[in-house]
């Protein structure tokens, strides 16, 4: 690895710090509590950058409860740090503080699985990003292109449960911006980034149908457990190459002897074009209205596509080579592979920003008790990222030669 005075700034020690005692708040999306903490202490961390540090309160959400009534989901206030918002470029760069961990799940200490991977709640996914990020800027303001570029700092609390939250944030934020760089962790061990993804979109549709006496007189009643039954099954039919569907949750029903007259349905699907996830929806009223006729119950939609596919177009693979090419410059062998998986890049990438969103550490298995992290990785990842802003400072983007 080329040693250089923005390399050698990184601390590696007070990031593997940071790492564990972020890694110690339980930071669930429900966890206001936790959220609060995290996102004070992350105030106190990103202070020490050359600009303004503001908690943001979250856009209000409203979600279907079980029993099909409308509520409002309360979410964590989102930090966002702007720095030189003047410059003439200007980037932007994005994590998240919530895991999807809640305050009450088992997994909430610290591991050493050898002497360089640490396994623990968030360690990937995304505490370890953030410090990367953080870190690669305090050793990029050391450069002397520092002054060429300004950027703004997006923490949002609600990324693992799509960002609906922070959606309107991330729009603002992106508008105008030179390229976006988004801390997931890396798509595989080795570094790999996740180059176009699919998208995502959930639903929750209600069924009000009508009760009766299972014995005496049935065909009084609509059931609304079989016209959600039903509604399943004609949703798999829907399935192509471009899009899958996962009916996830059916809730509802009622004693055995009762008809029941309730019930809500909740699926996802993944479109892997915007042109499927407009179909679909199309095509959902269409099953709705035929739902109603054939079984005599009502039916209320709630939600839809979250996080729009994001392809990656010439302007983007720009980006990418110049990470590439960064990464030759430090002796790391950059790659890339596309994903099912989705994030807040997608949302960057909707707004026609180029985005690179797996710039966090190395490691695995998220979303587990098994969630790791490489340690070594944090001062690469910091390293790459450093040289991949003082690069874009210099105008690399702008001149469309990357080496």
């Amino acid at each position: 690895m080329r040693q250089d005075a923005t390399l050698t700034a990184i601390d590696s020690a007070a990031m593997l710090a940071q790492v564990q005692a972020w890694s110690a708040i339980n930071t669930g999306t429900a966890n206001l509590a936790g959220l609060e903490a995290q996102a004070a202490a992350l105030a106190e961390a990103f202070a020490v950058l050359p600009g303004t540090v503001e908690l943001v309160d979250p856009a209000p959400v409203t979600a279907i409860a079980a029993d099909g009534s409308a509520f409002d989901k309360p979410h964590g206030r989102h930090l966002v740090v702007r720095v030189r918002p003047r410059a003439n470029r200007r980037i932007l760069l994005t994590g998240h503080m919530d895991t999807v961990f809640p305050a009450d799940h088992a997994f909430q200490r610290q591991t050493w699985l050898d002497g360089e991977t640490l396994n623990g709640p968030g360690v990937a996914d995304m505490k370890g990003g953030i410090a990367v990020m953080l870190h690669a800027l305090l050793a990029f303001e050391q450069t002397a292109s520092a002054s060429a570029l300004g950027y703004d700092v997006l923490i949002n609390s609600d990324e693992e449960t799509g960002s609906l939250a922070s959606a309107a944030l991330i729009a603002d934020l992106a508008a105008g911006k030179l390229a976006a760089l988004t801390y997931e962790p890396s798509a595989l061990p080795d570094g790999t980034l996740a180059h176009e993804r699919g998208g995502t979109g959930n639903y929750s549709i209600t069924f009000t149908g009508k009760s009766a006496h299972a014995g005496r007189n049935p065909h009084e009643g609509r059931n609304a457990i079989v016209a959600a039954a039903d509604l399943i099954l004609r949703l798999k039919a829907l399935e192509s190459a471009d899009i899958t569907i996962n009916p996830a949750k059916l809730e509802g029903g009622a004693a055995n002897n009762v008809v029941p007259d309730h019930a809500v349905l909740r699926f996802n699907i993944r479109p892997k074009t915007v042109e499927a996830g407009a179909a679909f929806d199309h095509a959902l009223s269409h099953l709705l209205a035929g739902i109603q006729t054939a079984h005599g119950v009502t039916t209320h939609r709630h939600g839809g596509v979250t996080r729009p596919p994001k392809k990656v177009d010439a302007k983007a693979q720009r980006l990418f080579d110049l990470v590439r090419a960064c990464g030759a410059e430090l002796g790391q062998d950059i790659r890339w592979q596309s994903t099912g998986g989705v994030c807040d890049g997608n949302n960057i990438a909707a707004c026609g920003v180029p985005v690179v969103d797996t710039m966090g550490v190395r490691g695995g298995a998220i979303h587990s008790p098994q969630e790791y992290l490489i340690v070594p990785s944090l001062a690469e990842r910091a390293a790459l990222s450093a040289r991949v802003i003082e690069r874009l400072a210099m105008g690399a983007l702008n001149q469309g030669a990357l080496s």
